[in-house]
């Protein structure tokens, strides 16, 4: 009789298709039911809080001088786009001094006014400017019915103000926590016990050294 070695890897594949064919009278099989690369890759993708864009909040009027200096400022006064006029005295409640009297510069206006909504014309202005986009699961590690999933990210600016404020050659890790439940596995999004959820994995993302 000859003997046939089959890798680990197939034999793996063949019994779990031996395991949802003799459950498929009952509970029956769901690709859910099997954590792989691909399954974690779109449970991400689909999950509200990666697909939430990263919103930049542009202050107009006068500010502290905290926020004047702050880095994301300092951006649009290099590219041109903002201007601060130092006030005599700040308002009751800002702090600290000197304080600062912001606009749009014209060529700021061009930039950024397509890209607010305001009835007021007054800040702030919440600017979408950056969207995460996924590059690929680096590890899967489980413990019964619960795992760890790191990937990487990064982000793809929006807009003008997207690609100044975020550089889409930052590569970002985050490790999430999943959990197996009756109709499959699922990403978490509230907290259990030391999984993290999607929002405090990408929250908690570190640079990656190119």
């Amino acid at each position: 009789m000859t003997k046939v070695n089959i890798p680990v890897r197939t034999f793996k594949a063949l019994l779990a298709g031996c395991v949802c064919l003799a459950s498929f009278i009952g509970v029956g099989c769901s690709p859910r039911d099997f954590l792989t690369r691909r399954l974690a890759t779109d449970l991400i993708l689909q999950s509200e809080a990666f697909k939430l864009p990263q919103t930049f909040w542009l202050e107009t009027g006068v500010v502290s001088n905290k926020d004047f200096n702050s880095p994301d400022s300092m951006v649009l006064r290099r590219r041109g786009w903002t201007v601060g006029t130092q006030e005599k005295a700040c308002p009751a409640g800002v702090e600290p001094a000197p304080c600062w009297d912001v606009e749009l510069s014209p060529l700021g206006a061009d930039a950024i006014r397509p890209l607010i909504e305001s009835e007021t014309g007054r800040g702030p202005f919440g600017i979408e400017a950056a969207q995460r986009t996924l590059e690929g699961i680096t590890g899967i590690s489980k413990a019964g019915n619960a795992a760890d999933v790191e990937f990487t990210w990064h982000w793809a600016p929006l807009n003008q103000v997207g690609a100044a404020l975020y550089d889409g050659g930052v590569r970002y890790r985050s490790v999430v926590g999943f959990r197996a439940y009756d109709d499959g596995w699922r990403v978490v999004n509230g907290a259990v016990h030391s999984n993290q959820t999607i929002e405090e994995a990408l929250r908690n993302a570190e640079p990656i050294a190119p």
